[in-house]
């Protein structure tokens, strides 16, 4: 796994760089194209003829293609755990093409969820090179989830994050075939696009300074925030995705686009995945009105440009919703008298990683996100309330994570399980057990396992054991279950339902 890890961080890493390349020229080229409309009005009439162009060719590509379509990370997660069919040779296309199409208009995705998936299909390309016959098992399901790991990685510079991301994002249990992979694969990933992009992270906030201790009791009500405002991204996302679902499938993508010419004219700084405004929510260059403006067009542009079913991701847009809404928060009380100003940025950062924790349900991988692109541990503490609070609020509200909703979705949308599932019946998988679940602490022969699904090993702590009939399973137990006559994704489920709480 190490060493399979370590090519697929290559051959992900490059792939993974060249659309990065290709996405951050696109909205470069968007921003100088509105700025020309602007100062030349009839412009307008090729930009259209352009626009209508490439919005049917979105649609063509995204109908042939489904999986294709979107963020990209809810597919990449079906194909993991639920045993979804993906196809490297048309999902790269798709999105290399469609992205850059998208970010030629400015559309408001970001590249990382695509990243994820490209990094995915690269890790399944080389599984069927290498192994020849061997397709769709388990064991191409852990180099899928390196390639994952290594997508965003390189979209990120933050290899701990890919790492974490593998885990919590997509398999939700620690498992150290998948680590090793996964480690591997970042860490190559990483190396690639550091040689390609420099040393700098993405989204650098080395300059930020520690949050005095009096100034702490500030996190609660800036997790409630966090909270809240991850609960509407999910909400607005969800909202617009079914808006659009009533409309014929050709024009969706061609209204999003027409969405984007006034923002282009009026408001470029929201065009693209927005790491602008995170910089600018962080420096504070800006004043409140105008940080709230552009919270709000953020918030609907995003919605509208990811529900018309153009490839590309939420993740970057999501982070950039939360940094503006830490910046208001911090403006506001700045201008009360309540706050240093040199408090503003970290209360951006605080509030964009608890947005992100709130909205996908990964609060690890967005603490680790939020320590690797500051570059520092100095926020750590801060960045961790605010993101455990926002996950609390966003709980008690009851919002789903963004991805499994999307994955929800996806697979109605296909008709079903059975229209898109691969036929993986045999293999070997690791699931903990949790405290408080069906299992924990029931003796072997007294557990009601899932027919074609044997228990055949058992890791706690250090020890590994072959259960007996008479072996009493505890939390914290790690089941290596043989499965065999059975899709994967139902004997997984069956388990589940068993190991977890």
């Amino acid at each position: 796994m190490a060493g399979a890890g370590v090519v697929v961080g290559l051959i992900s890493g490059f792939l993974v760089v060249a659309y990065r390349l290709g996405i951050e020229y696109g909205t470069e080229t968007a921003r100088w194209v509105y700025a020309r409309i602007r100062e030349t009005p009839w412009l307008v009439a090729p930009w259209a003829l352009a626009a209508v162009l490439a919005a049917l060719a979105i649609a063509w590509m995204v109908k042939k293609e489904p999986m294709a379509g979107g963020s990209g990370i809810p597919q990449t997660n079906g194909v993991v755990m639920r045993g979804l069919k993906m196809r490297w040779q048309t999902i790269l296309p798709v999105r290399f093409v469609g992205g850059l199409l998208g970010s030629l208009f400015g559309l408001s995705l970001g590249r990382e969820g695509p990243s994820i998936q490209i990094g995915a299909s690269g890790a399944q390309f080389l599984s069927h090179r290498l192994r020849g016959g061997k397709r769709e098992d388990v064991q191409e399901h852990y180099l899928v989830t390196a390639g994952a790991a290594a997508g965003l990685s390189a979209a990120f510079s933050a290899p701990l994050s890919g790492m974490m991301f593998a885990l919590e994002g997509v398999h939700r249990s620690f498992s150290p075939a998948i680590l090793m992979g996964a480690t591997a694969a970042s860490l190559t990933a990483d190396f690639v696009s550091k040689y390609c992009f420099g040393l700098r992270p993405v989204l650098d906030f080395g300059d930020i300074g520690q949050l005095p201790l009096d100034e702490y009791v500030w996190l609660i009500p800036l997790g409630l925030v966090a909270g809240l405002v991850g609960s509407l991204m999910n909400r607005s996302l969800l909202g617009f995705q079914t808006l659009y679902g009533r409309l014929p499938a050709w024009s969706r993508p061609m209204i999003a686009i027409a969405i984007a010419l006034p923002v282009g004219i009026w408001l470029p700084d929201v065009l693209g995945g927005g790491s602008n405004l995170i910089d600018m929510a962080e420096h504070a260059r800006i004043g409140l009105g105008m940080l709230c403006l552009l919270f709000l067009v953020k918030v609907l542009f995003t919605s509208t440009s990811f529900g018309s079913g153009a490839p590309g991701g939420i993740f970057m847009p999501i982070l950039a919703v939360g940094s503006l809404a830490g910046g208001i928060c911090g403006q506001a009380l700045r201008q009360l008298g309540w706050l240093p100003s040199g408090s503003v940025a970290i209360f951006a950062v605080c509030v964009m990683t608890g947005t992100l924790s709130a909205s996908v349900k990964t609060p690890i991988t967005s603490i680790l996100l939020a320590v690797e692109m500051s570059g520092t541990l100095t926020h750590m503490l801060p960045v961790a309330a605010v993101a455990f609070i926002a996950l609390l609020v966003s709980d008690l509200l009851r919002t789903k994570p963004i991805y499994g909703e999307l994955l929800d979705r996806y697979i109605r949308a296909q008709g079903g399980t059975t229209a898109v599932v691969s036929h993986v019946d045999r293999g070997i998988m690791e699931l903990p057990l949790e405290m408080g679940a069906i299992a924990d602490g029931k003796l072997v022969r007294d557990v009601r396992w899932p027919s074609g699904c044997l228990l055949i090993g058992l890791r706690r702590g250090e020890r590994q054991m072959v259960p007996r009939v008479d072996t009493r399973l505890r939390a914290g137990d790690y089941l290596v279950v043989l499965f065999s006559g059975e899709n994967e994704s139902d004997a997984r489920l069956a388990m589940r339902a068993l190991c977890d709480a």
